[in-house]
C-alpha cells in the first residue's frame, strides 16, 4: 500500500524545538507558511527556513532583523533575495506556486515605502506579476492621474498611505479594480500612529475599498494574490 506524501498532506506539521511548522499549508492554500522574523532568533529563522527549503517549498520571511538576515545570507549565499527596506527575504522553491495575475502597489509618499515595499516583495514572492508606483499622494493629484491607466491594467491594486489616508478613495474613484488599502503609521501627532489613516480608509466614500491593519503590507499582498488568482 502506497504511503501518502507528507509534503502534500494538507494537515502535515513538522515538530521543531521552538515551533510546529505548518508544511501542509502549500497543499491546503497554495501558499507556504510565512516566517515572521520579528521576535525570533537568527538560529530559529534559519531552522524554519531550512525545513521549508528541504521540502522544496518557497521560503518567505517578513519583518526580518538585520542579524537574522545575515544568518540567512550565510546559510543560503547563492539563493537568498533580501530587501532591507521591506525587511523581507525569500528563497525560491522547487514546488510551483499557482498561477497569479498582476498586482499593482502604489504608495502615497516616500515615507510609506517600507510598507509598500513589503507588500510588493510579498506579492512578487507569491507569484504575482508586479507593478510598483511610488510617491503618488493626493497633495499632487496629477501624480496618481498620470499612472491611472497603468493601475487599470492590474488585476488588483494595493494602495499604501499614511497621514490623512485619502489616496485609496481617490484611486477607487478612478479605476474599476479591487482596491486593498493599507494605512501606515506615518504622520504627525494627530495621525495617532496610523489610526487616523485607518479610520479614513474604513470610512471611504468610494465603493470597493477593503482595508487591512496598520502597516500590514504582508496581509494586503496575500489578499491581493488570492484575488488575482481568481480573475479570468
Amino acid at each position: 500500500m502506497n504511503q501518502p506524501d507528507p509534503d502534500r498532506d494538507p494537515r502535515a506539521v513538522v515538530e521543531l524545538p521552538d515551533a510546529r511548522l505548518d508544511v501542509g499549508r502549500m497543499a491546503r492554500r497554495g501558499l507556504p507558511e510565512t516566517i515572521l522574523g520579528m521576535g525570533k532568533t537568527p538560529s530559529q529563522v534559519v531552522d524554519l527556513a531550512s525545513e521549508l527549503h528541504q521540502r522544496g517549498q518557497p521560503v518567505l520571511v517578513t519583518r526580518l532583523e538585520p542579524d537574522a538576515a545575515a544568518a540567512l545570507r550565510a546559510a543560503f549565499p547563492d539563493t537568498l533575495d533580501y530587501d532591507s527596506v521591506a525587511r523581507c527575504a525569500r528563497i525560491p522553491g522547487t514546488r510551483p506556486l499557482p498561477e497569479v495575475g498582476s498586482v499593482a502597489v502604489v504608495s502615497a509618499g516616500t515615507s510609506d515605502l517600507p510598507v509598500a515595499r513589503e507588500a510588493a516583495f510579498v506579492a512578487q514572492a507569491l507569484g504575482a506579476d508586479l507593478r510598483f508606483f511610488v510617491d503618488c499622494g493626493v497633495a499632487g493629484l496629477q501624480r496618481v492621474q498620470e499612472v491611472a491607466h497603468e493601475l487599470r491594467a492590474a488585476d488588483v491594486v494595493i494602495v499604501v498611505a499614511g497621514m490623512d489616508g485619502a489616496l485609496p478613495s481617490v484611486v477607487a474613484g478612478l479605476i474599476d479594480r479591487p482596491i486593498i488599502a493599507v494605512p501606515t503609521s506615518v504622520g504627525y501627532g494627530a495621525a495617532f500612529e496610523g489610526l487616523a489613516a485607518l479610520l479614513s480608509m474604513l470610512n471611504s466614500c468610494a465603493a470597493g475599498v477593503s482595508v487591512v491593519n496598520i502597516d500590514n503590507g504582508f496581509g494586503a499582498a496575500v489578499s491581493a494574490v488570492l484575488i488575482a488568482r481568481r480573475r479570468p
